[in-house]
């Protein structure tokens, strides 16, 4: 025994310094590549390399999976269901409540020089065009068959220059639309085209009405004739919305949706919606919603959010935390909350916006569900009828964080919806322009080993540097050290000692 630490004791002793300058400064090395990977692999691929080694391969070692064949078939059926989910969870919508390029978006344009819309986004909305406005009878009309390869340019000069020429051949509807959207400058000149776009999209409509029967042609020429001045009408009531004239257009929308109640698609009801709230007409605002949040229909952010204003409103202007921390929530007050909870776990993006806790940009001409363009589309236009409505903000900002405790895995298990789907942060980076930070959920924090191994290579990167300045002082700690991490095992073997009798562990010792 007393032979084992001197030798211990030698081997301390001939260790150089340089010896402890090399040892540190490859420990430091060693660390410092293994951070670089795992920080590399972590932004590629949004987990930790060695946890996943870990999860993949020694938790079966251990016994932690099952390996029949039934559960194998169960989870690759699950796991089916749940991409079948996420594909639907993920399609992307058209903004019932977009802007017009001429005189809105392309004046952000000019005034900060930046682009508000994405190309996938401006693809989107061309092809929406060349579906709702294109049909297989158009090279029969010259008008139409110009503004068909119009839809397809992607330079907005040609797809402006496509549309005066089709004029010159006849008052093409579509031809005004693309005028009103694309080349007027302020919303009273769109409206003035789209009003032009109405007497010829009617005029279309009621010909194509009378012989949509006579054959498969007619019927398609119908139909587009019919996507054209549903387009025509919504257009000229945000019109009359972005000029003040609200009533008008809640009128005009109502009208819209009782002449033609089976285009659900194009969510007329959000844009009345959020005409009625500027009016304060809050039991219209009721009925809609009795009429379309409902579990059969898909829902929205504007369908959810309205909802918790809704109920907010009848408790906000005397909601006080501490007052409810003390006597607890009353029925009205606990029927808000719920509806905040729900509403955010529909889009947990939204109350950033609504609290200004982040920063809002033009919204897309698309949006996703349940994701960050979505979350921007609607704060853009709703933000002020939360303002308007006292307490409501207050209410938001002391109850929405609670949502997320009640689905503490939102991407494995939902509460009140499906679970959040996993694609939303890539649709919403191709949507919305470069220069917005995309809100992501849930936020992915840094797995323990990034900061284990960036501890690490800090640590002995500093213990390099420091015996590399001072190899005899940081000699003295090592020895130090190594002699104090020693000590309990000298201690236990010399009581060990005293114990046995010399004889015997003299025996031991030959053995």
């Amino acid at each position: 025994m007393f032979g084992t630490e001197s030798s211990l004791s030698m081997f301390l002793n001939t260790l150089t310094p340089k010896f402890y300058v090399a040892l540190t400064g490859t420990s430091s090395l060693i660390s410092g590549l293994i951070l670089i990977f795992e920080w590399w692999y972590f932004r590629k691929y949004g987990t930790s390399f060695i946890e996943q080694v870990s999860v993949s391969h020694l938790r079966p070692l251990l016994g932690g999976v099952d390996s029949s064949a039934p559960t194998n078939t169960t989870t690759s059926n699950g796991e089916a269901d749940s991409s079948r989910q996420s594909v639907s969870e993920c399609k992307v919508w058209r903004n019932p409540l977009n802007l017009f390029r001429g005189a809105e978006y392309n004046r952000y344009t000019w005034v900060t020089g930046r682009e508000p819309l994405t190309y996938y986004d401006m693809n989107l909305s061309a092809q929406d065009h060349q579906t709702f406005f294109t049909c297989d009878t158009d090279h029969l009309r010259p008008a139409d068959a110009i503004m068909q390869k119009a839809w397809r340019e992607r330079n907005p000069q040609a797809r402006i220059s496509a549309a005066h020429e089709a004029l010159e051949l006849e008052d093409c509807a579509t031809a005004f639309i693309l005028l009103a959207e694309e080349e007027s400058t302020t919303i009273m000149e769109a409206e003035r085209l789209f009003k032009q776009a109405l007497k010829a999209g009617e005029s279309c409509y009621r010909r194509s009405h009378q012989l949509q029967h006579h054959s498969s042609q007619y019927e398609a020429q119908h139909r587009r004739d019919t996507n054209v001045l549903v387009y025509i009408k919504r257009r000229l009531a945000m019109c009359s919305r972005k000029l003040g004239r609200t009533r008008e257009a809640a009128k005009m929308m109502r009208d819209l949706m009782k002449e033609f109640p089976l285009l659900s698609m194009f969510n007329i009801h959000e844009n009345l919606l959020e005409s009625l709230l500027e009016l304060q007409n809050y039991a219209d605002v009721q009925a809609v919603l009795a009429k379309y949040d409902d579990i059969s229909l898909p829902k929205s952010a504007t369908i959810c959010y309205t909802a918790a204003l809704l109920k907010a409103r009848a408790v906000s202007d005397k909601f006080s935390p501490e007052a409810a921390s003390r006597r607890g929530l009353s029925t009205a007050e606990m029927n808000a909350v719920e509806a905040i909870h729900r509403a955010v776990e529909f889009n947990p993006h939204v109350p950033k916006y609504l609290l200004e806790m982040k920063s809002l940009i033009l919204p897309p001409e698309h949006i996703l569900k349940r994701g960050d363009s979505e979350a921007i589309a609607y704060a853009f236009f709703h933000l002020q009828h939360w303002k308007r409505v006292e307490g409501a903000l207050n209410l938001l900002h002391c109850t929405w964080e609670g949502t997320f405790r009640m689905i503490p895995y939102p991407l494995e298990k939902g509460h009140l919806f499906y679970p959040y789907p996993i694609c939303t942060e890539t649709a919403d980076r191709e949507l919305l322009p470069i220069f917005h930070e995309v809100s992501v959920y849930p936020k992915k924090e840094l797995p323990f080993f990034i900061l284990f191994t960036a501890g690490l290579c800090s640590f002995t990167a500093m213990l390099a540097l420091l015996t590399h300045q001072f190899p005899e002082l940081m000699g003295v700690f090592a020895k130090a050290f190594l002699s104090t991490l020693f000590a309990p095992l000298n201690f236990i073997m010399e009581k060990v000692e005293s114990l046995l009798p010399s004889s015997l562990w003299h025996q031991l010792t030959r053995i």
